[in-house]
């Protein structure tokens, strides 16, 4: 069974991780720093950001590890983020996410769950692609959930303002990552790897309950599975070369099949144009295969 004992060596290479001040995020950080890589640790909160890099300092002597800002409930700091970011680009993690929270918008009036755990890497994936593609392996791992299985993209409300369900709309923002990262593939085929993901059931905090979150949280430790567990998936398709693009990978680490709606190739062109109208990144280094 593979674990991160057979990550490669990852000397001389860059890797972003977003939402890497806990959950899953961390795990994935801190072993792809163990195994030599550059290691940017994006977050929204700079003292989880900075506790993370202390951790993960006191784990890995030698880590070459920083933290940066990175909201991607607001697109302004997913610019500055971009804008600021230097070098070549190797591995992106895509991992950040809330989920099953009560309806509210994000800083540019989007739903937010569709907008921080789709758009927000819609855009952070379109504004460093010349820095992945200035290397000859990069890969956008994503990170998605079976509960894509549960969602609906209706382009007539993507707000969500007629009907509003905190899971429903859950599954709404993971078919987008699903989405996203298969027409990513297919726009970039040749040039990068991009690959999806779906940690399993993991204690990792997502879900923000109001007063219920703190013993919410508490027993989902005693029954999920650690966060190091729900990184593996993540941390093989960042790392294994037995990956290929357009993979979705699961506990094990295994392949999964998608869900029919993720495959729905009309869908996922009309996402992305749409994404990129809402956000106003446009992917102009890579185009459609018809």
């Amino acid at each position: 069974m593979w674990t991160p004992d057979d990550i490669p060596d990852l000397t001389g290479t860059t890797a972003v991780v977003t939402g890497a001040g806990g959950g899953i995020g961390l795990p994935t950080a801190l072993h792809l720093a163990g195994h030599g890589a550059r290691v940017i640790v994006a977050t929204r909160d700079r003292a989880r950001g900075e506790a993370a890099t202390s951790a993960i300092r006191l784990r890995v002597a030698d880590a070459r590890i920083e933290w940066r800002r990175l909201d991607l409930a607001d697109l302004s700091s997913v610019r500055a983020f971009a804008s600021a970011f230097d070098g070549p680009l190797d591995i992106l993690v895509n991992n950040a996410g809330v989920g099953m929270i009560p309806r509210r918008t994000t800083a540019d009036g989007f739903e937010m769950q569709f907008g921080t755990n789709h758009l927000g890497h819609f855009a952070l994936t379109g504004l460093l692609l010349p820095h992945l593609l200035a290397r000859p392996s990069a890969r956008v791992v994503t990170v998605s959930s079976d509960a894509h299985g549960l969602g609906r993209i209706d382009f007539g409300d993507l707000g969500l303002e007629r009907r509003y369900g905190r899971f429903s709309a859950y599954g709404r923002s993971k078919l987008a990552n699903l989405l996203f990262t298969l027409e990513l593939q297919r726009r970039a085929e040749g040039r990068l790897l991009s690959v999806a993901t779906h940690p399993g059931a993991t204690a990792t905090g997502i879900m923000k309950l109001g007063v219920l979150t703190r013993p919410v949280n508490a027993l989902m430790r005693l029954a999920l599975q650690p966060p190091l567990k729900g990184a593996i998936p993540s941390l093989y398709a960042a790392t294994s070369t037995e990956v290929t693009g357009g993979q979705f990978i699961g506990p094990g680490p295994k392949t999964l099949t998608p869900s029919p709606k993720a495959l729905e190739e009309d869908v996922a062109r009309r996402l992305w144009e749409t994404s990129e109208e809402l956000t106003g990144v446009r992917f102009k280094t890579i185009t459609r295969h018809s």
